[in-house]
């Protein structure tokens, strides 16, 4: 067999790009995120629940690119907890693939108001190499998408 059909296709935007109405079933981690559009970031919930896990939520403002990860994303991305981190320096941790992915996923899901799941390679600022699973969704004002949130998940177990 030739090595390139042993590494993964390129994701198109359809083939991990699924409709909000899915949301609910996307994002079942045993808890209410409150679809009202509401912050979904909550220390307390993190703390409990999350971070231990390797799990983490995250939203994106899409007015200004602000970021707002839970503690959970922090330790993914191995930086410290509540540090400042611009969306471009969070891109300079991905794996070239996968921030391509990442960024034609993204634009898919706030043109077309669609969620989206995509597994990404990181470069964790604390060194070594991760997977994680992004799953996301835009929350939209008047069908306007107003910010992107989600979780995050170490997968790196499923890549070994």
């Amino acid at each position: 067999m030739e090595d390139c059909c042993l590494e993964p296709s390129a994701p198109s935007p359809l083939t991990h790009s699924w409709p909000l109405f899915e949301r609910d079933q996307r994002f079942d981690l045993g808890h209410d995120f409150r679809w009202s559009g509401a912050a979904l970031v909550d220390p307390s919930l993190d703390e409990r629940m999350l971070a231990g896990r390797g799990l983490g939520v995250w939203e994106c403002d899409l007015a200004d690119s602000r970021l707002t990860w839970s503690f959970g994303v922090f330790d993914l991305f191995g930086l410290p907890r509540g540090a400042e981190v611009s969306r471009d320096e969070a891109l300079g941790l991905y794996a070239e693939p996968s921030r391509a992915a990442l960024e034609r996923l993204r634009g898919h899901a706030i043109r077309h108001r669609r969620g989206f799941t995509l597994d990404v390679e990181l470069r964790p600022a604390d060194g070594g190499e991760r997977w994680m699973r992004i799953v996301a969704a835009p929350v939209c004002v008047d069908y306007q998408p107003i910010r992107l949130h989600g979780f995050k998940r170490d997968v790196t177990d499923e890549y070994r």
